[in-house]
């Protein structure tokens, strides 16, 4: 190992998306301040720790993943340690704290922390500090700030521990005693649950890795007409506090502007999680009417020269760039809009102070500069605090300066919230509203994360159309308002239904002699198969599909394979068919009227719909969301789960839509079963445990 202090600990981390990395950089900064010495390693890098032999106490910070799985590089290290071989006493040794990252928007919230923090005790790892709970649906930095902050007393107090226990040579079922008796002693911080109703306070500047600003440090005059807080002003009483604010992160990166000429890297490079494919958009189709308040297109790719496979209810991902016009604005605003197409080289900066620096692996050594602005880089990601906190360094405007340092700051928690994480204020919105701030290029590539290919899920059964594979989308749209000058369109979604509009609105350029449009555009994709989402095993099984909106996409891939399967075994017992489908207007988003054909066949027993916002004369109203309609069928709907044992799938808006599918279905199991809620939702778990009721569910 590379730190043998007696203060030294292990920090490692899993992340997916960068999250878990940049917290556990901001425990590594923080712990020479206070005298420790974090050896730090992402969780995959197991050739470089070992925790059956660790002594010194260990920090995890892990986020979860799809839908509550580890992330991509805890894998191997979670098989590892779910072997089933393993003795209860195998981790015996080890204490260690554990922080996990999630969402509650989703339904395992946290769960890859959780996996790993369960399978640690079922091996005897000991806790030496409260497990952590971050919730990034209110706000991760509400449980991630005074984790931190409460982290090091913990491990002086486990070390001093561990010190105690090596000097003594006898005793020691006393000195395990002690050492738990201790440390419930020491820890009293509950932030694995009730996040709301974390409150933080100001409590000076306790410690050596935070700035404490005064206000008389700078020059800042505020009109007295605004009385109401925004993106660029402050009022009381944060606008009159002394500020907290994070260290300035080191500088680690370097970038060269080269004269030569190339090439730059293909685009499959720039993943890691398998194979690409790269395949022509053969059709698109505009699913919705005009005046629809939202668009939903349909696009259908050949996949019939490639090795992609995939199953009704997997999904997949889309490589997507950066809006070029949002990148040439970045350039013009950087001073760089005649060196977009030089030839940059990425380097490690000499010299840096931080640990471990390396080329992020996601920015080629060598490539234009528009290749890592439009490729490379999450240039609409939320600046994280660290971020805001570098970019004061580079702002000239007093005033500016402070603000930024007020968002970035522990008394600025409430204003960073609602001006930046919950308005989706991006690094573009923050330079137009911050003018003198002009910051470095390599400063960018330091802090923005990772462009991330976008998840679709597959609309089609390569049974039914072989060779095709489907895919549908609402495009998503982002209004003007007081933090974002400019209306944009979602990052994948935009650039999609650019680059099929020749197919939507064929011209006469682009047809060819038969009047079929010609336009071969290609896009890049890999699968991301789904565990469980997918049809019963057993056809005879019965099912129930609630998908309103574009969320019944992966059930017509289902109903498409259900078809295929009855035409070529009429001898098989096939389960009934439930499908929800629910909508705002009959005529203007009723998605797929063609379900029609699954039910005049066979395939679809039931159909269900519902139009939330058509007007109705009837003397009772009809059911307005999916949720009413499954009410209407309590009796059916509870048949089919309980006495035919048959599967629930759901697909579609997490937080209007899959919350009240489930408390619907709860109220259905209590009524029908005549018992009481509690009883319900025990039943309710039971089936989510059994795989019996699913959900692909996005916020």
């Amino acid at each position: 190992m590379c730190c043998e202090s007696k203060r030294r600990f292990l920090l490692l981390y899993a992340t997916q998306k960068g999250q878990a990395k940049a917290i556990a950089e901001e425990i590594w900064q923080q712990a020479g301040a206070h005298g420790f010495e974090a050896d730090m390693h992402c969780i995959s890098e197991m050739d470089k720790y070992n925790l059956e032999t660790e002594k010194d106490p260990v920090v995890i910070v892990i986020s979860t993943t799809g839908t509550g799985d580890p992330p991509d590089t805890a894998r191997k290290f979670v098989k590892k340690i779910q072997d089933k071989t393993l003795p209860p006493d195998h981790f015996a040794h080890l204490q260690y704290g554990l922080l996990g990252l999630g969402d509650s928007e989703y339904m395992f919230f946290c769960n890859g922390g959780r996996t790993v923090d369960r399978r640690l005790q079922e091996l005897g790892a000991q806790h030496f500090y409260d497990t952590g709970l971050a919730d990034d649906c209110v706000g991760l930095e509400l449980v991630v700030d005074p984790w931190i902050d409460g982290l090091w007393l913990a491990l002086k107090e486990a070390l001093q521990l561990q010190k105690e226990k090596e000097g003594m040579n006898n005793a020691v079922d006393v000195v395990s005693s002690s050492l738990s008796a201790a440390l419930h002693a020491v820890h009293e911080l509950n932030l694995s649950s009730e996040v709301q109703n974390l409150k933080l306070e100001d409590e000076g500047a306790r410690d050596s890795d935070v700035l404490s600003q005064k206000l008389d440090d700078i020059n800042l005059v505020a009109p007295a007409r605004d009385t109401e807080p925004s993106l660029v002003h402050s009022v009381p009483p944060v606008s009159q506090s002394a500020l907290n604010i994070p260290a300035l992160p080191p500088e680690y990166i370097e970038v060269q502007f080269q004269d030569t000429q190339g090439e730059d890297p293909h685009l499959s490079s720039l993943i890691s999680e398998g194979t690409t494919f790269e395949v022509p958009v053969t059709k698109a189709v505009q699913l919705t009417r005009e005046d629809a308040i939202k668009t939903a297109l349909l696009l259908e790719l050949d996949i019939a020269d490639t090795a992609f496979e995939y199953q009704p209810g997997d999904a997949f991902c889309v490589i997507c760039p950066n809006d070029v016009s949002e990148v040439e604005e970045l350039l013009h605003i950087l001073g760089l809009s005649e060196k977009g197409d030089d030839f940059v080289c990425v380097k490690v900066k000499q010299g840096t102070k931080k640990k471990g620096a390396s080329r992020p692996q996601h920015i080629p050594e060598r490539s234009t500069l528009k290749f890592i602005l439009i490729w490379c880089l999450e240039i609409r990601a939320i600046p994280k605090k660290a971020f805001l906190r570098a970019l004061v360094e580079c702002t000239s405007d007093a005033g500016e300066k402070r603000r930024l340092q007020e968002l970035c700051s522990r008394q600025g928690a409430s204003d960073y919230t609602r001006f930046i994480r919950d308005s989706n204020v991006c690094l573009l919105d923050l330079l137009h509203a911050f003018p003198s701030c002009k910051p470095s290029l390599s400063l960018l590539i330091e802090h923005l994360p990772k462009l991330q290919a976008r998840s679709y899920s597959v609309s089609s059964s390569n049974l039914y159309q072989p060779g095709r594979l489907r895919f549908v989308f609402n495009v998503v749209e982002f209004p003007a308002g007081p933090s974002r000058p400019v209306s944009r369109k979602g990052v994948c979604t935009g650039w999609l239904a650019e680059l099929v509009a020749p197919l939507l609105h064929p011209s006469k350029s682009t047809l060819d002699t038969k009047g079929e449009s010609s336009s071969t555009e290609k896009i890049s994709i890999f699968p991301r198969p789904n565990n469980a989402f997918h049809l019963p095993a057993d056809p005879s099984v019965p099912f129930i599909m609630v998908g309103p909106g574009t969320g019944i996409s992966p059930f017509i891939g289902f109903l498409q394979h259900r078809q295929k399967l009855r035409e070529q075994h009429p001898d098989w017992e096939f389960g009934e068919t439930w499908l929800f489908f629910g909508c705002r207007h009959e005529d203007r988003d009723y998605l797929f009227k063609q379900l029609r054909c699954f039910l005049e066949n066979g395939t679809l027993t039931h159909l269900k719909v519902c139009f939330s916002r058509d007007p109705s004369t009837a003397e009772v109203a009809p059911p307005k969301y999916v949720q009413d309609v499954l009410r209407l069928c309590a009796k059916e709907v509870a048949r089919v789960l309980l006495k035919d044992r048959g599967y629930f799938y759901v697909c579609g808006d997490k937080k209007h839509m899959a919350d009240d599918v489930s408390d619907a279905i709860v109220d259905i199991l209590s009524m029908e079963m005549e018992a009481d809620k509690l009883e319900a939702m025990k039943i309710l778990a039971m089936l989510r445990e059994a795989k019996r009721y699913l959900q692909d569910v996005w916020s």
